[in-house]
């Protein structure tokens, strides 16, 4: 690792952490991060199997009350992305290391207890995710295999097993440069495809749902926001690629984060907008669901809709199943580093891939329960209460010492109290749903 520099390139001053060198053997080769690909990365994480579950969370309390439930998750998501690059930033600088995984931050500042409660909640939500990600990502392989070969609907399975090898597979042989590459494509698809669908779903708006309010079913629905919103495990590894460049971390994770949430804003106006309550569907448990996927398949806008659908959502969930692969894969790394069973790619890959897709073949109608169950506890933990505890702690050290750390989220303490404040609420509020129910 080289230290804090300034390099002189074209006649423009650029500061950076550290210099990201690759050996090919010959010489050491300069391989510094893109602002692009790390908004692609963090844009690509973000938008993954929430938003297909968005519209049946968020259809009792209508296109007004939601749309400001949205932007108020995307505040405090990104409040919680700029402190999770702010600790990681400066763990790195008084480390010493060119990278470190999220809990590997939180060992740091917090010592072993504040890792294994922050490990417990990351391992659960990364694999829970996970699991959602691949039997809804299968489902929709094997609905798009059927058709091509015109066979009655493939066993949940094969789907499952499919997706998991072929996705997994990818990443587990591609270098990092090429799955940054490939990420970034996948994005273009999941945005060119989702216009197609604001098209040809926008033209069955009904006016009458657009008026519809009802805050008080707001609440219920934050959970699932919460998930949707959720890009802080790959925070970390945005800082390693881009050097530790403050301003181009800054500029990815705001760009990365607003990307998504105007698609989720549309999305959801436009699901919202051209269906009316009598299109649910009742569970066994005696639940309501919506699936827009099953709607929009049905709807009136012919065969392009469908294909749409089925493109937009498959690599929605791949892009965002790549970003948790990465996540649990800095887990692991971070646990069982100089441990040499495990220091090589296959155990790790085995690790973070078998237990979910193991779980998605024997229940493959888990995507709802998977996704509600990650919602407020594991998100308020990772992306409220330990952020904050973290940066809180960061910044007395420095107070009390000669060292300058680098400040990314303004508001000073205030701003880690309602952090905190606000996390605790979510999850006081869910105990309680919990308990009547």
């Amino acid at each position: 690792m080289l230290p804090i520099e300034t390099v002189l390139k074209d006649s423009e001053q650029v500061t950076r952490l550290f210099s990201h060198l690759e050996f090919d053997g010959k010489k050491f080769n300069h391989q510094p991060g893109s602002v692009l690909g790390s908004t692609a990365l963090i844009a690509g994480t973000t938008v993954g199997a929430g938003i297909l579950a968005l519209p049946a969370v968020t259809l009792p309390s209508g296109i007004v009350p939601s749309t400001s439930g949205l932007i108020a998750v995307w505040l405090y998501a990104l409040v919680s992305g700029l402190l999770v690059a702010e600790v990681t930033l400066n763990t790195m600088r008084t480390e010493g290391r060119v990278s470190i995984g999220f809990l590997g931050v939180v060992e740091k500042i917090l010592g072993k207890l504040g890792a294994q409660m922050a490990g417990g909640a990351y391992l659960f939500m990364h694999y829970a995710l996970l699991v959602a990600y691949i039997t809804q990502g299968g489902e929709i392989l094997g609905y798009a295999a059927a058709k091509i070969w015109s066979v009655q609907i493939l066993p949940a399975w094969m789907g499952t097993t499919t997706f998991t090898l072929l996705f997994g597979g990818i990443m587990y042989l591609g270098r990092e440069k090429f799955i940054e590459k490939l990420n970034s494509a996948f994005v273009g698809i999941v945005i060119v495809s989702f216009f197609g669908l604001l098209f040809f779903a926008g033209r069955h708006i009904q006016s009458a749902q657009l008026l519809f309010q009802n805050w008080s079913a707001l609440g219920s629905a934050i959970s699932v926001m919460s998930v949707a919103l959720f890009f802080q495990n790959v925070v970390p590894l945005v800082v390693t690629q881009l050097e530790g460049d403050a301003g181009k971390i800054r500029q990815s994770i705001l760009i990365g984060s607003v990307i998504p949430l105007i698609m989720f804003l549309a999305w959801n106006a436009v699901i919202l907008g051209s269906i009316s309550p009598d299109m649910q569907y009742g569970t066994s448990d005696g639940r309501t669901v919506f699936d827009p996927l099953q709607i929009l398949r049905a709807g009136g806008a012919g065969e392009w809709l469908g294909v749409l659908v089925s493109i937009f959502s498959e690599f929605a969930i791949v892009t965002s199943f790549i970003g948790f692969v990465y996540g649990l894969l800095d887990l692991f790394e971070d646990i069982f580093l100089g441990q040499s069973k495990l220091s090589n790619r296959f155990p790790l890959y085995s690790l973070v891939l078998f237990p979910p897709m193991t779980l998605g073949t024997l229940n493959p109608s888990i995507f709802f329960t998977a996704l509600d169950y990650t919602g407020t506890f594991s998100i308020s933990v990772l992306g409220g209460i330990i952020p904050a505890l973290m940066s809180w702690k960061q910044r007395q050290e420095q107070e009390n010492s000669d060292s300058t750390n680098q400040l990314l989220v303004p508001g000073g303490k205030l701003t880690l109290i309602v952090m905190i404040g606000v996390a605790l609420t979510m999850m006081g509020r869910q105990i309680l749903v919990i308990y009547t129910e």
